[in-house]
């Protein structure tokens, strides 16, 4: 396939010492959009990771693709329109093998107010009519409606009863997975002729291209460009002058669903004291609930793996607490992440208020930097970045076409529903789900999990070193799947991950 990914076109492609049209630093969501965007227009690309795909913020999100509401409320227009617009493109036309629409309720209980709730009720309503000025289809995305204690419950039965009034219900996207879009964006521009290359940091930049190391070898080489963009997101200041940033760290836990009653819709939790912050309670489907998330400054070096401090673990317990019948203890946390949002420096008061708007920076040397944004809107800060190298560079390219682009494995509903794969497959894979099943069919063993309890097969674990670019257990743990975010599930699919790779 011409979008496979694997360690024979990487060394291939390492050997390639071409000009390119653009150079992209960074394989997040952003860049790899940006490397796609670029490849789609024809330019010649070279795009690179000091890491893996998803390596950084990209994987630590909520899984969510959403509309912008909250923008709504602190009066980011603009923010929120752009939301809205870019859920339905993923849902509608780019990625629907990878987005559903996820209810959500919010229960009423005797800590919201019925001035919260009325408030609360108002936003979701212009939240609706949000997604009906992005011309998002109402079958892709219901409206809100009231539901009362005995619906609340049956969606949410870990919901405390006394004093329960009702909830609210309201829908969102949901990914099945963060890092999957992102190796999904990478796939689809290497499909375009893009070079996608991990493991090569950038150790210096500029306008004509990069200084480069292999951390493979441990080589270092040029690659040389006619444009060049720094998309690494909250390390971009470290590789280009003049970035401001005001990093935050967004933390979650990840529980087991039977704690929280297995849930069948998301919550949204009031957080004590905010007018428009929410707890985020977030089934997955494979027998874990994440939690979050936290907004606090982070100041000093940014780690390659943000730590979570057990007062993130603490507080989040607390919000949720609140509304359960039944308390989840810290020793029910299976595991927790955080990620850094790359926030601008906008001298905002708290890093909850600073804006999620992206920019397009130029430095003095002639590199464009993205910054800014959040991961539902990583497409339209990719074509806007293109579109400032494509004019700025004069290079012979047309509009951006990533509007209508399916990635690697988008299909229709109807056609995605007629696959003859397993579901959970299909809901990771797309139109290549079947060739997943396929694979795990070559060798005994494949199709079962790696993992007792979990969907994850090591046919996926296959799929990914031969189609996805895989080089090492952690691409194939922590990014690939998400086996890696609970440590003792990660320790079991271990030696399999180390088997395959050999």
């Amino acid at each position: 396939m011409k979008s496979s990914l694997n360690a024979a076109r990487r060394a291939r492609e390492l050997a390639d010492d071409t000009v390119v049209d653009v150079l992209v630093v960074g394989l997040g969501a952003t860049g790899a959009g940006a490397a796609l965007d670029a490849a789609s227009r024809g330019l010649s690309v070279a795009a690179i990771d000091a890491c893996d795909l998803a390596f950084g913020t990209s994987r630590w999100s909520s899984k969510l693709i959403h509309g912008g509401l909250r923008y709504l409320a602190s009066g980011q227009l603009d923010v929120a329109y752009e939301s809205a617009v870019e859920r339905g493109v993923l849902m509608e036309h780019t990625a629907p093998h990878l987005v559903r629409a996820l209810p959500f309720v919010m229960p009423l209980t005797p800590l919201t107010s019925r001035s919260q709730s009325a408030l609360a009720w108002a936003g979701l309503r212009a939240g609706d009519l949000l997604r009906a000025s992005a011309r998002t289809a109402r079958a892709t995305l219901p409206g809100p409606r009231r539901l009362p204690a005995v619906e609340t419950l049956r969606l949410a039965p870990a919901v405390r009863q006394y004093g329960l009034r009702g909830g609210l219900l309201s829908w969102d996207g949901q990914l099945s997975d963060d890092a999957r879009l992102v190796t999904a964006i990478a796939r689809t521009a290497a499909g375009y002729g893009a070079r996608v290359l991990t493991r090569c940091r950038a150790l210096s930049l500029d306008g004509s291209g990069a200084l480069v190391r292999d951390e493979l070898t441990g080589s270092s080489f040029t690659i040389r460009a006619r444009s060049v963009v720094n998309a690494t997101g909250v390390w971009a200041g470290g590789l280009v002058d003049g970035v401001r940033l005001r990093p935050s760290r967004g933390t979650h836990l990840v529980l087991g669903a039977s704690s929280l009653g297995d849930l069948t819709a998301g919550m949204h939790l009031p957080i004590p004291g905010e007018t428009n912050r929410f707890a985020l309670v977030l089934p997955q489907g494979d027998g874990r609930v994440y939690v979050g998330l936290t907004d606090e400054p982070v100041e000093g070096p940014i780690p390659d793996v943000p730590a979570v401090p057990e007062a993130d673990i603490g507080f989040l317990l607390d919000v949720l607490n609140s509304a359960l019948e039944v308390p989840v203890g810290r020793a029910d946390v299976l595991g927790a992440y955080a990620g850094l949002r790359p926030l601008l420096d906008d001298d905002q008061g708290r890093t909850s208020d600073v804006s999620r708007r992206h920019a397009v920076i130029t430095s003095p040397d002639g590199v464009v930097t993205i910054v800014g944004g959040k991961l539902t809107t990583y497409r339209r800060m990719a074509q806007d970045v293109i579109d400032a190298v494509v004019a700025a560079r004069g290079l012979p390219a047309g509009p951006s076409r990533t509007r209508r682009l399916p990635l690697v494995g988008a299909a229709s509903p109807l056609r995605l529903s007629a696959l003859d794969a397993p579901r959970h497959l299909i809901r990771r894979y797309g139109t290549e789900a079947p060739q997943v099943q396929a694979l795990g069919r070559s060798e005994p063993g494949l199709l079962d999990p790696v993992v007792p309890g979990l969907p994850v097969t090591g046919a996926e674990l296959a799929w990914a070193i031969r189609h996805e670019g895989a080089l090492d257990e952690s691409d194939l743990l922590d990014r690939r799947t998400r086996i890696g975010l609970v440590p003792a599930d990660r320790a079991v699919a271990l030696p399999t991950a180390t088997r395959l790779l050999r």
